[in-house]
């Protein structure tokens, strides 16, 4: 634990760049070695983020592999879809370790990345050697791995939400219904009609309805859990907060399993787990509740007139969606305590 890992994040004037070195300050045993930005390099950090005067001073690298390589030992890309894929290759090449946090490496079929994403796909050799890393679910799998691609903040809600039920056989996988609601930082710093305080404030709408890029991520780790094809109806909404998701699925229950039964499979599954907190005595989680934290609260209603569960799982958008996962990644693949440097308490109100 006396190594200190340097760490360079490309992409760092987005909203999980910035996360990233926010977050990363706090770490014990990672320090920010480069900062950088194909737009804006040259220019210093907090020239864009003044929340950030005096306390990073440096200037944005531009994106070079060989200059991440002398400065750094592992590499973030918060970048969006379609960059990370054409410049992993030149990273993992310098010998740095990778965390993707686009979308770029996530699903493994190359042609399903170019329906849903309308982008030229990854070459397969990286999709295959890219680890998903969704931490509590497939943990052991990122321990010493070079490369991870850090999962959607859909996904990742959605997915802790759903995995434990769907691998112990207590609902049925082709009567999943997804409902999730996103604050408006989910969609990035970029300027667009659709994120202007006049469209969103007092406002709540419904898009990408059957057309979001995360669809084809949550199958596929539902089909894994499932262990055949697993189809969903996923909708998302945007609601007029800055951070959080909820996920509120439903699906038909099988057996007479009761809510008691859920709460005891998920506190089992997730046992030993930080960062999953499962209700109990039919409380529902809240996305404040979980604002600026790592954790991913989950609660439960079954209901035995119609023979349906529902599950409401809520996590920060940012932080366990993005940039606290990728550090909780980080430190899987380091062989450190996953809770590493990601231990504080949530803000609120």
């Amino acid at each position: 634990m006396s190594t200190t890992v340097r760490a360079a994040i490309i992409g760092s004037t987005g909203y999980g760049g910035v996360e990233l070195i926010r977050l990363l300050a706090g770490h014990p045993q990672v320090g920010i070695a480069s900062v950088v930005s194909s737009s804006s390099a040259g220019a210093p950090i907090a020239e864009g983020f003044p929340h950030l005067n005096e306390i990073r001073t440096e200037l944005l690298d531009d994106v070079d592999p060989a200059l991440l390589k002398s400065k750094a030992d592992v590499v973030f890309v918060a970048t969006p879809a379609g960059v990370a894929a054409k410049i992993t290759p030149s990273l993992l090449a310098e010998g740095l370790k990778v965390i993707d946090l686009s979308g770029d490496h996530r699903l493994k079929d190359r042609a399903e990345y170019e329906t849903w994403y309308k982008k030229e796909p990854a070459g397969q050799d990286y999709l295959d050697q890219a680890v998903f890393g969704l931490c509590e679910i497939y943990g052991d799998a990122v321990r010493g791995a070079d490369f991870v691609s850090n999962p959607g903040c859909y996904p990742t809600a959605t997915l802790l939400g759903l995995v434990p039920a769907v691998k112990a056989g207590f609902i049925d996988p082709a009567s999943i219904i997804v409902d999730a609601k996103s604050g408006v930082s989910g969609a990035g710093r970029g300027v667009s009609l659709g994120n202007h305080y006049a469209e969103i404030n007092e406002n709540f709408k419904a898009y990408k309805l059957n057309k979001h890029q995360h669809i084809p991520e949550i199958e596929q780790v539902l089909s894994d859990a499932a262990g055949r094809k697993v189809v969903t109806t996923f909708s998302t909404h945007l609601v007029p907060m800055t951070r959080g998701i909820m996920s509120t699925m439903y699906a038909t229950v099988t057996g007479n399993r009761t809510y008691d039964d859920f709460v005891s499979l998920y506190r089992n599954y997730y046992e030993g787990r930080h960062f999953v907190r499962i209700r109990r005595d039919g409380a529902y989680p809240a996305t404040k509740e979980v604002a600026g934290s790592n954790y991913c609260d989950i609660g439960f209603a079954v209901d035995e007139r119609t023979g349906r569960v529902t599950i409401v799982s809520v996590i920060d958008n940012l932080v366990k969606g993005a940039a606290g996962q990728a550090i909780q990644n980080l430190n899987l693949m380091m062989g450190w305590d996953e809770t590493l440097g990601l231990r504080f308490v949530p803000v609120y109100p």
